[in-house]
């Protein structure tokens, strides 16, 4: 029971990044690989100013603002520099790796006796493993929530205009430059909270703790796409989360049988491309079956 608790917990938390690299791939439509780098640079700045005494929330804050500054980078090249949005983010992901190494000073850096967000003395009450479920889902509902309210604005309605077709959006007199800008930014925003919250879930930041991170935020929210299908964008946003939770007992399942942590990253690989096949396998069974009946039928 406890290890589906944690599970849960751990989704919750994990769905941050589904979210932001939702708002860069399903509606700005860009590859963006900066969260490879995002999310180890969110943890290194949030554990490395906890450590050195700052209060656990500006610390997380200041995540969101390093990995803003992260997307405004890759943004940048791609806006600025004419860098195709894939190259620009790997440049940026492979740069924030020695800046990561500068804010921490080392490899790795552990939080242990230090106060953190999960510190409170409400979560403190908590049965164990509970509180990252309780911390997760109001950071679930607070950061979507705003992601809806936001993309409902007018200038969410720009960015979802610039996604779907640059060029109309122009004519309109919206600024592809600038949303490109501003949505990396926010993406990036929320994959740095994402780094921060986990890291202090799990009570150290590394530098190598990106590894195959957009491979889970990808597996998030193709799963959410698969299992809960035509939703509006409010209910696709929370879906993702959901989405999250349902990856993190599918990996939580599949060590049950046996298998080593080692091939995790393996495992997520597998699932992610059994789920992004299944609607092909669906269509294809769909045509055989009706092709079946009309030969029936004949």
């Amino acid at each position: 029971m406890n290890l589906i608790v944690s599970a849960i917990g751990q989704g919750f938390l994990w769905g941050l990044l589904g979210l932001g690299l939702f708002l860069s791939f399903r509606i700005m439509n860009t590859t963006d690989m900066t969260v490879e780098g995002t999310f180890p640079l969110g943890a290194a700045v949030s554990v490395s100013l906890i450590v050195q005494g700052t209060n656990p929330f500006l610390a997380t804050l200041a995540a969101f603002v390093a990995g803003a500054l992260a997307g405004l980078v890759t943004a940048l090249l791609i806006t600025k520099g004419k860098i195709p949005s894939l190259l620009a983010g790997i440049l940026t992901m492979t740069g924030i790796y020695s800046i990561d190494l500068m804010v921490m000073g080392k490899s790795n850096v552990s939080l242990l006796g230090k106060k953190t967000i999960y510190s409170l003395a409400f979560l403190q009450k908590l049965p164990q493993y509970f509180d990252s479920v309780v911390a997760g889902t109001i950071l679930m509902v607070l950061v979507t929530c705003d992601l809806i309210w936001f993309l409902s604005t007018d200038f969410g309605q720009a960015l979802i205009a610039t996604g779907d077709n640059p060029q109309m959006a122009k004519s309109q007199g919206i600024s592809p430059q600038q949303m490109t800008v501003a949505g990396l930014m926010i993406s990036n925003g929320l994959v740095g909270l994402c780094g921060a919250v986990v890291a202090q879930s799990n009570g150290y930041a590394d530098v190598n703790m990106g590894m195959g991170t957009i491979v889970i935020a990808l597996a998030s929210i193709i799963i959410s796409e698969v299992v809960f299908r035509n939703l509006g964008l409010a209910s696709r946003l929370f879906a993702v989360s959901l989405g999250s939770i349902i990856y993190r007992l599918l990996l939580l399942a599949v060590l049950q049988v046996g298998l080593s942590s080692n091939n995790l990253n393996l495992i997520s690989s597998l699932v992610l491309a059994a789920c992004m096949m299944l609607p092909q396998v669906e269509e294809k069974l769909r045509l055989k079956q009706t092709f079946m009946k009309g030969f029936k039928h004949d």
